[in-house]
C-alpha cells in the first residue's frame, strides 16, 4: 500500500487567479508560505518555504473566490513530481501539491501566530468528475459544541 498525502498550514504569497483549461475546467495555482519549525544557525528566526500548490473544479473557484495575498490557508492534497528539459537540455524534476481540500486559517489582521487563531471551517473537496456542483460552506456552526470541564472521575480509562 502506497500513501502520499500532504497537509500544509501557511499564509497565501499572492492573490490566486483562477483560470480555465481548455476544455473548461476551473483551476488555480497559488504558492503557500509555510514557516520551518526551526531556524538555522546564526539566524534569528525560521525561514519560510514556498510550495506550490494546484486546485482544480469547485476547489479552485472557492480558494480564487475567499482567499487573498496573506490568508492564512490549509491545504490537504498530495505530491506530484513532473519531469522535464530546461532551455539547456538538462534534466530537471519540480514538485507541487495537487489540492484535495482547503479550509480556512486565520484573517491576516489577526496575526495568526498561534494554532489557537485558526477557525474551524468546512472542507472544500474536488468531487469525482461526475458530481454535481457543491456549493462551499464559509464555515462550520459551533453553536452545540461545549467545553467539557471536570470529567475525570467519569471517564472510563
Amino acid at each position: 500500500m502506497n500513501i502520499n498525502k500532504v497537509m500544509l498550514m501557511g499564509r497565501l504569497t499572492a492573490d490566486p487567479e483562477l483560470k480555465m483549461s481548455a476544455s473548461g475546467v476551473p483551476n488555480v495555482r497559488f504558492s503557500v508560505a509555510v514557516n520551518r519549525r526551526f531556524a538555522k544557525q546564526g539566524e534569528d528566526r525560521p525561514t519560510a518555504d514556498f510550495i506550490p500548490c494546484t486546485a482544480f473544479r469547485q476547489t479552485a473557484e472557492f480558494v480564487s473566490k475567499y482567499f487573498r495575498k496573506g490568508s492564512v490557508i490549509i491545504v490537504f492534497g498530495s505530491i506530484q513530481n513532473d519531469n522535464y528539459k530546461d532551455r539547456d537540455g538538462n534534466e530537471r524534476r519540480s514538485y507541487s501539491i495537487m489540492v484535495d481540500e482547503v479550509q480556512f486559517g486565520a484573517a491576516k489582521q489577526d496575526g495568526g501566530s498561534s494554532r489557537e487563531d485558526y477557525a474551524p471551517s468546512a472542507p472544500v473537496s474536488n468531487p469525482a468528475p461526475s458530481a454535481p456542483a457543491a456549493t462551499p460552506t464559509a464555515g462550520v456552526n459551533t453553536e452545540f459544541f461545549a467545553d467539557i470541564k471536570d470529567i475525570e472521575d467519569e471517564l472510563p480509562f
